[in-house]
């Protein structure tokens, strides 16, 4: 049995339904910007219960929409060490100093005392991750902290698609939020991102930078640094059949996390990461932790080599310190964040796996470890 680390899940009822709005579109001429566009903004912020969505090009430019129209220039953004390129490069790309900050290794995320020492007189905000999908329960605290002292709170849920604590979705505890569509997602466009808010103005101002910064659709006449950050209506159209698929993929999800959970209870040298009360995790990416001395590179490279199962890329297994792009900004110390990241591992795991497909990676991951540690 052949494994792969994720898989693009597109039922072919969807494909059809693709097909033909693609072909509606491609016959209006009306190809960006579109009523595609507005039906997955409308129907994704309905979905996570927000008042505003805009759909974008990236996660990542969503990222930076946000930053600008919160006017991060020159000003501090913490940002945890253990995340991807993006968050950080959004910050620098919209005029911001780079904060690094270490994190819990319960969360794998930011709380108020890793966020406090990273802080300093010039910062400005926070971004806090959602890593794997999980919503740690310390942002609700966070997002107090933040407000007690002025700063804005912005979500990276890039992870995070339907993901909740206590009933709330990711992306509705700060004051904007950016998620991705990118092929490895729980759900994808093909290539895009959405930000969501409540925020009026964060929503005026987010379809103004989208669209190179114009001050409306059919005029040319900018009035803000924007960029070409259209999301067209192709990807719109996959994008809002994948988010009528959403509730549906986090159940299969979540049923293959079940399998892992007991699966792993009796492996020895690994432990999944807890899923903590009241969280509603979307399984993008199931985290175990590997015993210290469990020579990661040589278990993923058996695993492959030997079982044909690949692990899931980690979230992260470089910090963002030890990134030569980026370890000019570090100060300090981020013992966890260096711990977690090298010794987690991501069980492959997608929105049409089968429980047969788990039990074999179980197996083949027994076994492994076992090789590994001989």
């Amino acid at each position: 049995m052949k494994i792969p680390a994720a898989k693009v899940f597109i039922p072919e009822e969807d494909k059809e339904w693709i097909l033909q709005r693609i072909s509606e579109a491609l016959s209006s001429g009306w190809l960006t910007l579109g009523n595609f566009n507005k039906e997955l903004a409308q129907e994704f912020a309905e979905y996570h219960k927000a008042q505003f969505a805009v759909p974008v090009n990236s996660g990542t430019a969503a990222l930076e929409i946000i930053l600008r129209v919160l006017d991060a220039q020159d000003k501090g953004v913490v940002v945890p060490t253990n995340t991807f390129f993006a968050t950080a490069a959004a910050v620098v790309h919209s005029g911001g100093k780079l904060q690094l900050a270490d994190v819990n290794p319960e969360t794998f995320t930011l709380n108020r005392e890793t966020v406090e020492k990273a802080m300093d007189e010039t910062t400005k905000g926070v971004i806090i991750v959602h890593i794997g999908g999980i919503v740690s329960p310390e942002v609700e605290e966070l997002r107090d902290f933040c407000a007690e002292r002025g700063l804005f709170l912005v979500e990276d849920a890039a992870h995070a698609h339907g993901s909740a604590l206590n009933g709330k979705f990711a992306g509705t505890f700060g004051i904007a939020s950016a998620f991705s569509f990118y092929p490895t997602k729980v759900i994808t466009s093909g290539e895009g991102g959405i930000i969501l808010t409540d925020d009026e103005e964060i929503y005026k101002e987010a379809l103004v930078y989208r669209d190179q910064g114009k001050a409306g659709f059919y005029g040319n006449f900018h009035i803000r640094m924007g960029y070409n950050w259209r999301m067209s209506e192709l990807h719109a159209i996959v994008g809002l059949a994948q988010l009528r698929r959403l509730d549906e993929f986090i159940s299969q999800r979540q049923k293959i996390a079940r399998i892992y959970d007991e699966g792993l209870a009796n492996i020895e040298g690994i432990n999944p990461l807890p899923i903590p009360a009241g969280v509603r995790s979307c399984y993008y990416k199931y985290i175990a932790l590997l015993d210290k001395g469990i020579d990661r590179n040589a278990l993923k490279k058996k695993l492959k080599e030997e079982y044909e199962v690949s692990l899931s890329g980690e979230v992260y297994d470089t910090p963002l310190h030890k990134q030569p792009i980026f370890e000019k900004y570090a100060n300090g110390e981020y013992p966890c964040a260096e711990d977690i990241c090298s010794r987690h591992i991501c069980l492959p795991i997608y929105s049409n796996m089968t429980e047969a497909e788990a039990e074999y990676v179980l197996e083949s991951l027994e076994k492994a470890i076992k090789e590994v540690k001989e």
